[in-house]
Parts: structure tokens; C-alpha cells; sequence
């Protein structure tokens, strides 16, 4: 789909709409990849960046694994690797609903709480192209 340089991301769509839509993007990911959603997730669009936050990711047994230095290791890498697998897919949806391209996705986790954060710019600034 060609990047729009004008008007909002997806025609009329507001700044809360696009994020509402990443917010649901990220669930259905994580629903596909974990077999089961967050607990609850905010999208929030910052200029040229994308910043999603998860809370309540980790499965039982991921929290049974957490309670060791090697189990956190293993949930972090984990939860990398499926990052990695699905980073095209998950790219390509913010791409379309932002109408940006997608030049990074970064994510790290917290074992302790149980919250992921996941970080993605943009190859340019959105936010102020919302109504």
C-alpha cells in the first residue's frame, strides 16, 4: 500500500482510532502466537514512534520459569524468538494502519510484573497528521 504524506493515517481516522487499532493488531498477535492475549494493552503514537505496552503476558508456566536467573533467560529469549518469527506480520499491520513504513520494532520484557513493552519507528513523523 503507498505511504500517504497528507491527512490522517488511514482517511478520517483519528489519532485514538489508530492507536485503538494498533492496541488490536498487538492482541490478536499475541492471541495467535501465545495462545492466549495480555491482560491488557495500550498503544500510544509519539511522533515517529509507536510504543505499545502489555501488562499481564506471561502464561503460568512462564511464571513458574520466571522464579529462576536461567528461567527469566529462557522467557525472555522466548518470547524474542516469536517476536522474530512474527516481526514481518505485526510490522506490516502498524505499516497499514499508521500508512508509515516501519524502520525498527524493539521489545524487551519484565519477568518481575509481568509487562512487555513493544517499540516500533516509523520512517517518519505521524502524530501530527491526525484529525
Amino acid at each position: 500500500m503507498p505511504h500517504s504524506q497528507s491527512g490522517s493515517a488511514k482517511s478520517g481516522q483519528t489519532k485514538g482510532e489508530a492507536e485503538s487499532a494498533i492496541r488490536n493488531a498487538v492482541i490478536k498477535f499475541e492471541q495467535e502466537f501465545m495462545g492466549r492475549g495480555p491482560e491488557d494493552v495500550r498503544a500510544f503514537i509519539i511522533k515517529d514512534i509507536v510504543l505499545v505496552r502489555l501488562k499481564g503476558v506471561l502464561t503460568p508456566a512462564e511464571r513458574q520459569l520466571a522464579k529462576t536467573a536461567e528461567g527469566i533467560e529462557m522467557v525472555r529469549r522466548l518470547r524474542q524468538n516469536l517476536i522474530a518469527q512474527g516481526r514481518e506480520k505485526l510490522s506490516q499491520q502498524v505499516d497499514e494502519i499508521t500508512r508509515a513504513k516501519t524502520v525498527g520494532l524493539f521489545t524487551d520484557i519484565d519477568t518481575q510484573i509481568g509487562e512487555r513493552i513493544i517499540v516500533f519507528t516509523l520512517d517518519r513523523d505521524i502524530e501530527s497528521m491526525f484529525s
